[in-house]
């Protein structure tokens, strides 16, 4: 399996977050409250709130699929505060992630792969991809979805999983 198959599976989660925002922002009008106070809350006070649990789901995708294919990510200053804010971003990181083409993978699984947060250690495509960044682009986006449940929006596991391929 190509490590390109991970675009367009970053893609369908990113584009479930949407309706899982659509979703909340139901759910707070149907409560009367400012959509807004879903994006602060959290599950846990060490815990990063629902808005930055989702840039940091976008960051997830952009920065691997950058790093893998050897390119620089577009970089956001993380200043969104509405929902159609964080909407924007989710768009302009899918939008981002559709630039991509599988050649662009071509040497991905053994190019190496500076890891910032790592006192510039490396690891190879295929481990960076499989061992860090998938685990830590699903923690994010399920943490997400923990808070927003948490908050008693009504999401369930076909909202989590959205459209399948189905034969």
């Amino acid at each position: 399996m190509s490590l390109y198959e991970s675009v367009p599976q970053f893609i369908k989660m990113l584009r479930n977050v949407g309706r899982w925002l659509d979703k909340g922002v139901a759910f707070a009008q149907q409560k009367s409250f400012d959509p807004v106070v879903l994006l602060s809350s959290r599950l846990a006070p060490d815990q990063y709130p629902l808005m930055r649990q989702l840039q940091s789901t976008c960051d997830r995708a952009k920065f691997t699929v950058a790093r893998l294919t050897g390119k620089q990510p577009p970089r956001n200053p993380d200043t969104e505060q509405t929902v159609d804010e964080l909407r924007a971003r989710i768009q302009g990181t899918i939008a981002y992630l559709e630039t991509f083409r599988p050649e662009d993978f071509a040497g991905a699984e053994s190019r190496m792969v500076e890891l910032p947060h790592y006192d510039g250690k490396r690891m190879a495509g295929s481990a960076y991809l499989r061992e860090l960044q998938l685990p830590d682009f699903y923690f994010h986006l399920t943490t997400a979805y923990a808070i927003l449940r948490h908050n008693g929006v009504d999401l369930g596991k076909d909202d989590y999983l959205g459209e399948l391929d189905l034969s």
